[in-house]
């Protein structure tokens, strides 16, 4: 258990204190005696320097409830033993705060023609035999900057039924077919930094990889995720910074063990109020 601090000098003695507990990048950081007439804001102003998250970079959920920094804890309807989820907007944090490792990518342009140029020059790599027994033996199939317009057939080949971990980012990719349904030990898919758009992915194929822990789309051409992706019970990390995402699908609140979502540098402007139910959620990041 993290130590604590107390809130009782914020806002001044009171014969009734509360106690609550903030869930936070994994930990758990008990408040005390705090006064029922203290603000959000009063809170946040607590938890900066335990965080080493900004007052404005910080996003308390109470039940599902953004709470308001004007607000006070009475008028929040917060009580003694409540639970509140801290979530930091990326780039707010202080000094050595919890800034956490982003995926290395390449930049890709915007630009059309800068893209139609460089699907030109993309090739679909020919998958030597060695390379087909090394991703037999590992179970990692690895393919990034291999300068990829499409997924080589042979990743469909034999290893595919042992396959944990495919790794095809930073390639200009376009689709990711049905097929990908059919491997069923995957754990890990990798497509950062490709030219993925809304139906060039087969969700429906995706939802059927039960395994599946960690699904990366960060930096494509996404607008709207699919409500299929909330049928994939193992999934523990959704990342789809990067792209034009503008809401995301209310079936996310049907993964029972997602810790970590990252969805900044989207359209994204409010929090969705159903974030609150995501009850392994340890980190969140927006903005």
């Amino acid at each position: 258990m993290e130590t604590g601090v107390t809130g009782a000098d914020v806002s001044g003695a009171t014969t009734t204190t509360i106690s609550l507990s903030v869930k936070f990048s994994g930990r758990t950081i008990p408040i005390t005696n705090l006064s029922p007439d203290s603000t959000i804001k009063d809170l946040k102003a607590l938890l900066q320097p335990l965080t080493n998250v900004l007052p404005r970079g910080q996003k308390l959920i109470s039940k599902g409830k953004l709470l308001v920094d004007a607000m006070t804890l009475r008028e929040s309807e917060i009580t003694n033993g409540a639970k509140i989820m801290l979530m930091a907007s990326q780039g707010l944090h202080q000094g050595d705060g919890p800034i956490l490792k982003q995926a290395q990518s390449r930049p890709i342009s915007r630009d059309n023609n800068a893209d139609r140029s460089d699907k030109g020059k993309a090739k679909k790599a020919a998958v030597d035999k060695n390379r087909l027994e090394r991703w037999k033996a590992t179970g990692v199939i690895g393919l990034s900057e291999c300068n990829l317009k499409a997924i080589p057939e042979e990743v469909w080949a034999d290893s595919r039924t042992s396959a944990r971990v495919l790794d095809l980012s930073n390639n200009v990719i376009q689709e990711v077919p049905a097929l990908i349904g059919c491997m069923n030990s995957l754990q890990k898919i990798l497509l950062d930094s490709n030219d993925i758009s809304d139906d060039s992915v087969s969700w429906e194929a995706l939802k059927s990889l039960k395994s599946l822990t960690v699904l990366s789309l960060n930096q494509n051409r996404l607008t709207r995720l699919s409500s299929d992706l909330g049928w994939l019970p193992s999934l523990r990390q959704l990342h789809v910074a990067n792209n034009m995402l503008s809401s995301l699908p209310s079936e996310l609140r049907y993964l029972p063990k997602l810790e970590v979502l990252k969805v900044n540098n989207n359209r994204i402007t409010t929090i969705p109020p159903w974030i609150g139910d995501l009850i392994s959620l340890i980190e969140h990041v927006s903005g």
